[in-house]
């Protein structure tokens, strides 16, 4: 077991707390690492070290400072193996989605890399002659990054990729669910070349640490990925501040099957949508909205295929389902099921895993319940593997149904039509939609993101990666060498 400090300026330092706390797996309660519990004024340090390290930063060319992640990634696409397994260890996904999730860190920091050499504005012609109009991106300056557990490196990599190309220094709080994922991709970034200070790694609570970051006037933008009234919180909190905030919450989010579809193949996405991760996502297949006329073959489909999936120790490549991520969510989820008990009719699964090696671990059923539409298990996000399913009348139906929640973070059609598949497109209230295909499975080269609760409107990953870490400034170059006035008439 190995005790981390605070990274501040390139080097790992204790805190002035003298506290510590451990993060466990959820495989079996072992003790994986130390982390500090840092403070305000800990924050405050790594403010100092991210300011001091952002002029030296920002004049650095950005494909030079694209070089050094790509560097990042090729570290980590050559410990791959050993990266997947510490995910696993530590959030308790299987080890293929370990792997995974490594897998699309090493494909975002790629992919940014070349932003470096694009990074583009526009030119735009101007209303008066001889004048020329351009628009460039700047960086904002220290930004600050908070990131939940359920993706331990590839959201942080979302966020430290895109900051960082585009020349800001960082101060990051991870989840002290998962700090020991984190902290293993300052070390690689470290021996990729990153200059000390550009990366500043602040471990402890959100209340303590998470919102000096927020609060803090010197940290000028925040990114964070999590709940819905936390996420309110740090917007009120950074608005006393005018500081902009990027905000990727909850889902609750549907597949549609339809009757022309393929069962099989729907059966499958919802499978791997509901019940992969743990149904630990927020993209997660929360709902299967399925067309009154098959309703009860693809159920039937669905409960007999979801029987067959193994629950254990994610680290057996034979296993389909590991565990919960700590007693919490475990809590939390066992909760609704009670829940769900009371409200809908309880298909299958709906407990705790005891007896021998489960009694180390936080481990649940894949349960499934059927339901009516406006159940708190159909419209609350549960984080969990719990999957609602619910009948509808038409294609109408099932849009209403899958509209009418609080979230808009992804959504999934089956279907052979191919006009209903694009006014699905058209009519889903998301900001993500598959056709034929389960509710995740993001790539990191298109807009991540939704609408409603699930976010305020920007967008992670893809060509919009950088939107949140730069400003736009507008040039205007005037070489007619006489005062000229836009928008004023001059007399003949």
């Amino acid at each position: 077991m190995k005790e981390y400090g605070l990274y501040i300026n390139g080097k790992w330092v204790p805190s002035e707390s003298g506290q510590t706390f451990e993060t466990v797996s959820p495989i079996d309660g072992s003790v994986l690492a130390t982390f500090p519990k840092g403070t305000a004024a800990d924050v405050h340090r790594a403010i100092d070290a991210a300011e001091a390290a952002f002029p030296k930063w920002k004049h650095t060319p950005a494909p030079k400072r694209g070089e050094i992640l790509l560097r990042a990634a090729q570290i980590m696409r050559q410990r791959k193996q050993e990266l997947g397994e510490l995910v696993t260890s530590e959030m308790g996904k299987v080890i293929a989605e370990g792997k995974g999730d490594v897998q699309e860190a090493i494909d975002f920091l790629e992919y940014i890399s070349g932003e470096g050499r694009r990074m583009l504005g526009e030119t735009t012609p101007s209303e008066l002659p001889n004048k020329f109009c351009m628009t460039v991106r700047q960086p904002i300056g220290v930004v600050g990054c908070i990131t939940p557990w359920n993706f331990p490196m590839a959201i942080p990599i979302w966020k430290i990729g895109a900051a960082l190309i585009s020349g800001n220094t960082i101060v990051f709080k991870p989840s002290s669910l998962t700090p020991l994922c984190v902290a293993r991709l300052i070390e690689i970034l470290e021996e990729a070349g990153l200059p000390a200070g550009v990366i500043n790694f602040v471990t402890g609570g959100g209340g303590t640490v998470g919102m000096e970051i927020v609060k803090n006037p010197r940290v000028k933008s925040i990114s964070f990925t999590g709940g819905v009234p936390t996420g309110r919180e740090i917007y009120a909190a950074a608005a006393q501040h005018l500081k902009p905030v990027e905000l990727e919450l909850g889902g609750k989010n549907p597949q549609i099957v339809m009757e022309d579809a393929n069962f099989d193949l729907a059966v499958e996405g919802v499978l791997f949508g509901a019940f992969g991760t743990a149904g630990q996502r927020c993209t997660a297949t929360s709902r299967l909205i399925i067309h009154a006329p098959v309703y009860d073959e693809v159920l039937g489909r669905l409960v007999e295929r979801t029987r067959s999936l193994k629950l254990g120790n994610p680290l057996d490549p034979k296993i389909d389902v590991g565990p919960v991520a700590d007693e919490g969510q475990k809590n939390s989820i066992l909760e609704y099921i009670e829940i769900g008990k009371q409200e809908a009719h309880l298909l299958l699964g709906g407990d705790l895993c005891t007896g021998g090696d489960y009694d180390k671990g936080h481990y649940i059923e894949p349960t499934i319940f059927e339901t009516e539409h406006g159940t708190r298990i159909s419209k609350e996000e549960i984080f969990g593997p719990v999957l609602s399913v619910i009948k509808a009348k038409d294609f109408e139906d099932a849009v209403r149904i899958a509209n009418d929640v609080e979230f808009g973070l992804s959504s999934s059609i089956y279907t052979k039509d191919v006009n209903l598949a694009f006014r699905a497109v058209d009519m889903l209230e998301t900001g993500i939609t598959y056709i034929n295909a389960p509710t995740i499975g993001a790539e990191v080269h298109l807009p991540f993101g939704g609408t409603k609760n699930t976010g305020n409107g920007g967008r992670e990953a893809g060509t919009t990666a950088i939107d949140e870490f730069t400003e736009v400034k507008t040039v205007f170059v005037d070489y007619s060498n006489r005062l000229q006035k836009a928008q004023i008439e001059e007399e003949k």
